[in-house]
């Protein structure tokens, strides 16, 4: 009715000291229900004879928060770790898998696949990389220099490795990265030379060409994991 005052509505909470029928679940200790404060709320504890386990409920408050995610800071550029490959006599797949793997940052207890959580690979003899079978004379490379109709170019693996051979094991190992952004940029922390020397020893890269042909649990990570602080 209009202009009329509402009325509260009763509660339906027993009052305090009133225990509730067992019916409602058999064998459970009874629940008193006490007001809190101005706000109305019920706050329900357990009330239990001495000698019997009490039974609280989920009172832990619901936090979504608790996953973690990286921040901007843990991507640094200037804190991450640099790593050294040997790609003589090593099989194209499996090193391209284990450069792939430490860029993204796989092998960290950190990763996300959304953020740049890994650190930059050197990879050194690209011209000694190793194939099975017969890529070296039947994989093809393909590519277009004006990418107009009747320009397509292509090459052997054993003409490639003729001409840059560091290309090898760049297309491999970009072919396992994420496409878009993350993958273009995680792709600039990949650094292949065709020879022996590379100019980044003032980084102290940590050599995992052992890991390889090894399963992670066989592998011994103890250089890696006291290089990213896990030790």
């Amino acid at each position: 009715m209009k202009g009329a005052t509402m009325r509260a509505r009763p509660c339906a909470t027993p009052a305090v000291g009133t225990q509730r029928s067992p019916s409602i679940r058999p064998g459970a200790p009874a629940l008193r229900s006490q007001r809190s404060g101005a706000t109305g709320s019920h706050v329900c504890r357990a009330s239990a004879a001495a000698g019997e386990v009490k039974w609280v409920g989920n009172r832990r408050k619901l936090d979504l928060n608790r996953n973690y995610y990286p921040k901007q800071e843990d991507t640094d550029t200037q804190k991450k770790v640099w790593y050294v490959i040997d790609a003589e006599g090593k099989t194209l797949g499996r090193l391209a898998t284990l450069a792939s793997n430490y860029l993204r940052g796989k092998h960290l207890p950190t990763f996300t696949p959304s953020m740049d959580t890994g650190g930059y690979v050197v990879v050194v003899n690209a011209d000694k990389v190793a194939v099975t079978g017969r890529k070296e004379n039947d994989k093809m490379y393909y590519y277009h220099r004006v990418h107009r109709p009747g320009t397509m170019k292509t090459e052997t693996l054993s003409e490639l490795r003729q001409r840059v051979p560091e290309r090898i094991v760049e297309r491999a190992v970009k072919g396992m990265l994420p496409k878009g952004r993350l993958g273009n940029t995680l792709f600039t922390h990949l650094k292949v030379y065709a020879g022996s020397e590379h100019p980044h020893e003032a980084q102290t890269p940590v050599d995992i060409t052992s890991l390889i042909d090894r399963k992670p649990k066989d592998a011994d990570l103890a250089a890696v994991r006291a290089a990213v602080g896990l030790e």
